[in-house]
């Protein structure tokens, strides 16, 4: 029958054969998105931001009005300090109650809350402050930083990070406070207006891990908290409040509003498993190797030597000291030297590689040495890319290190090297222990010192963003071929 002949019936269907001119290859070209390394929605706009913030403190504080000299201070003292406050060390060429006015203080305060809240909700905060709509990369950018990749969460998230901070640093001003001046005046003289500028400036302070303090060191007892290191109230106070602002707000959140261990995530799970860990071993590590150590904790009673091995575990991530870290034995100055690189937690006020990047580093790297291919902790699975992150990461920060090492010494010759590595691992860990050797730095010392803070509390977080911003399925599949490892 041919075609002419057929007879179409109901719920036939009619099939057009294409000509051949209609069979041509259409070509298309798919954009893949990534994270510019330019531009408004560039991580890197964050840390400009910053940088900014950072120059404009040095201006201020270098103002006769900011200090006690009441003449212009030296613009790389000052940025050195700024940098210091917005970062959250603490470290300082002088001593900033005698260095600097109460409007000088007011100044380092703000610096560090503002740089504290870190520079991803800080961005995040700016954009809603400003009254602008952010873009769709700004959104996946900030998510990423706060650890919340739900777009519709980051301004829910950003704003409760906030009022967190907030709250927790008032609730510690108060209660240093009624500690100070209701229980007992802190040191004789103290009076209601100093007690409530002291009480908020160190819950400042404390909450984002900074380790200024504008104690007066003649009235108080030493420097830093030396004159407290067996006041139990003053130390669990800051000791919370050290802990409050490392942990990171996701992790807080996620504790406090799911019941039973099973329930909680995998990255708060590892977050809490790490600070475990960390806080044993800051503890045992303090306690051994300065139990007869006259020039710490030797001539403590038991109750002085655990309160304060104590409180440095806890203090790992903040400045603040009972002891002079110059005489610290060799083998705790090796351990905390440790602790103060690896930090506090992602999107939390501490710098370092941070605990989340240990723990998947220590989680993959036993399922290799176990014969396993996947990393997996409490029946869940670790992906590749988080552990290809974890170890860029780590790999990045500790070549950072020695390169900022180098410059060190590159730059003033004549430093002991324990004491340089030591000052520039607690300015990359944001920490502000000192061997007491930051007064005598140089002023090109200083710069390095002051880009090492930087690079600490900004580089690893943005080199994460980078990665998750330029992260694509690979196309191209490359024939394999083993390297000798070992």
């Amino acid at each position: 029958m041919s075609q002419k002949d057929y007879v179409l019936k109901p719920g036939d269907k009619v099939i057009r054969r294409p000509s051949s001119s209609e069979l041509s290859p259409i070509a298309t070209h798919i954009e893949h998105r990534r994270v510019p390394i330019r531009g408004a929605t560039s991580p890197m706009v964050l840390v400009y931001s910053f940088f900014a913030v950072a120059v404009v403190g040095a201006l201020l504080l270098s103002m006769p009005a900011m200090n006690s000299t009441h003449h212009f201070l030296s613009p790389i003292e000052t940025f050195f300090t700024s940098v210091s406050a917005m970062t959250g060390t603490g470290l300082v060429v002088s001593d900033t109650r005698e260095a600097f006015t109460g409007l000088g203080q007011a100044v380092i305060a703000g610096l560090i809350f503002v740089g504290g809240l870190g520079f991803m909700t800080g961005a995040a905060a700016l954009l809603f402050l400003m009254g602008r709509r952010s873009s769709m990369q700004a959104r996946l950018v900030i998510g990423a930083g706060l650890d919340d990749s739900r777009l519709g969460r980051v301004a829910t998230l950003a704003k409760g990070i906030i009022l967190m901070a907030v709250l927790v640093q008032l609730a510690g001003a108060v209660f240093l406070f009624v500690r100070w001046y209701l229980v007992g005046p802190a040191w004789e003289g103290l009076s209601v207006g100093e007690a409530i500028w002291q009480s908020i400036f160190t819950s400042v302070s404390s909450f984002n891990n900074a380790g200024f303090d504008i104690i007066p060191d003649e009235l108080a007892g030493g420097s830093s908290l030396t004159g407290f290191a067996n006041d139990i109230p003053t130390l669990l106070i800051i000791g919370v409040l050290i802990l409050a602002g490392s942990t990171s707000y996701a992790v807080l959140a996620n504790v406090t509003r799911v019941r039973g261990w099973r329930k909680l995530t995998l990255d708060t799970k590892l977050v809490l498993l790490g600070i475990g860990l960390m806080l044993l071993i800051g503890f045992l590590a303090f306690l051994i190797s300065e139990w007869n150590n006259p020039r710490t904790i030797g001539d403590e009673t038991l109750a002085g030597k655990l309160t304060q091995s104590t409180f440095h575990s806890v203090n790992r991530t903040s400045g603040f000291s009972t002891v002079d870290y110059g005489q610290l034995d060799s083998a705790n100055t090796s351990v905390t030297t440790g602790l103060m690189f690896v930090g506090g937690v992602s999107a939390s006020t501490a710098a370092g590689i941070k605990v989340n990047t240990l723990m998947v580093i220590g989680v993959a790297t036993y399922a290799m040495l176990g014969g396993r291919q996947r990393a997996k902790i409490f029946g869940r699975e670790i992906p590749r890319i988080n552990v290809m992150r974890a170890f860029t990461v780590g790999a990045a920060g500790a070549a950072a290190v020695l390169i900022l090492v180098i410059a060190l010494f590159t730059v003033q010759p004549e430093l002991e090297y324990k004491m340089a590595v030591f000052e520039i691992i607690s300015a990359f860990g944001t920490v502000g222990w000192s061997a007491g050797i930051t007064s005598s730095l140089n002023d090109a010392a200083l710069t390095v010192v002051s880009m090492t803070m930087f690079v600490g509390r900004f580089g690893p977080l943005t080199i994460a963003l980078f990665m998750a911003g330029r992260e694509r399925e690979s196309l191209v599949k490359y024939p394999q071929e083993r390297v000798r490892i070992g």
